[in-house]
Formats: structure tokens, C-alpha cells, sequence
């Protein structure tokens, strides 16, 4: 996707276990993003100062408004992700970017939205997935697929990184 997250939370740093709070520097390429995701534990809002570089960043309400809120963010400027929702940062700038977030929580977690759903496991069936976003069963089927094999090139690489 182009973008890299360093955190600092709980499993990195035992020290912050009870104090409510982690950190994470994240790396964008030109064009990167950070897909829509969200924060699972304990519905922790987030905090993103711009180090380097242009973001487009947002957030999703939720229903029955579904109001997106976004803006473009230079260097120096700062935005909030309200606890729970969707969100999402982009890169449209023609340089590398870098930003900080911090989450009011210890150990924040992400759900990203497409693999969660496309990638689950077992599979969410697909015939539900078409019904729900008025897709072509075959089009969830390819998307489905592309999913399950990402996630497990990431479980892959995670299980590497341990052994190493």
C-alpha cells in the first residue's frame, strides 16, 4: 500500500502497560496510504501530526449520516480521529511523507476494513458479501481471493520476522 507504521505500544514497551497511550511513526511513499481502518481496543481516538510531506486524511461518521470529514495536511499540521471510526490517510504528495499518530490507548490494534472483510478466515460467504455491496458474486469471489492471499503473505512475513 506504500506506507509503513512503526508502533511503540505495550509489546514493545512493557512500560506502558495502564497508561493509556501508544505511538507510531508512519512512513508513506508517493502515493502511499493507510487504508480505511479502525481501533479496536479500547475504542481508542488517535492523533496524527504531519512530520514531512502532503496528506489527505479522514474519517467516516457513522450511520445513518456517514458524513465524511477529511483535509489536506502539510508539514506541522495536526488532526484527530474520533474513537471508533473509520478512517484513513493518503499521499498526494511527489515526496515521501512522515507522520506521527499517537492513540489513547496501550494497545490500540487495527481492524482494516477490506481485509477484515475480504480476507477473513474462514471466509465470509460470498453470496452474503454480493447481496450486501450489490456486487457481482463473482467479483467478491476475485476480491475474497486477493485478500486470503495477502493475508497470508503478511502472516508469512510476520512468522519470518519472529525467526529471525
Amino acid at each position: 500500500m506504500g506506507s509503513n507504521a512503526t508502533p511503540v505500544d505495550v509489546d514493545q514497551l512493557p512500560g506502558l502497560n495502564t497508561l493509556g497511550v501508544s505511538v507510531a511513526r508512519l512512513d508513506y511513499s508517493p502515493s502511499g496510504l493507510n487504508p480505511l481502518h479502525t481501533h479496536p481496543h479500547p475504542h481508542a481516538s488517535e492523533v496524527l501530526i504531519v512530520l514531512e510531506g502532503t496528506l489527505l486524511v479522514g474519517f467516516v461518521t457513522s450511520n445513518p449520516e456517514n458524513r465524511l470529514f477529511s483535509k489536506v495536511l502539510n508539514k506541522g499540521d495536526v488532526f484527530v480521529f474520533p474513537f471508533g471510526l473509520i478512517h484513513f490517510q493518503y499521499n498526494i504528495g511527489h515526496t515521501n511523507a512522515v507522520a506521527i499518530a499517537a492513540a489513547s490507548s496501550q494497545n490500540a490494534g487495527v481492524i482494516t476494513v477490506a481485509n477484515a472483510v475480504f480476507g477473513s478466515n474462514p471466509p465470509i460467504d460470498p453470496d452474503f458479501l454480493a447481496k450486501f455491496f450489490r456486487l457481482d458474486k463473482k467479483v467478491v469471489e476475485d476480491l475474497q481471493e486477493r485478500f486470503q492471499l495477502e493475508n497470508k503473505e503478511i502472516k508469512m512475513l510476520s512468522s519470518f520476522d519472529l525467526l529471525a
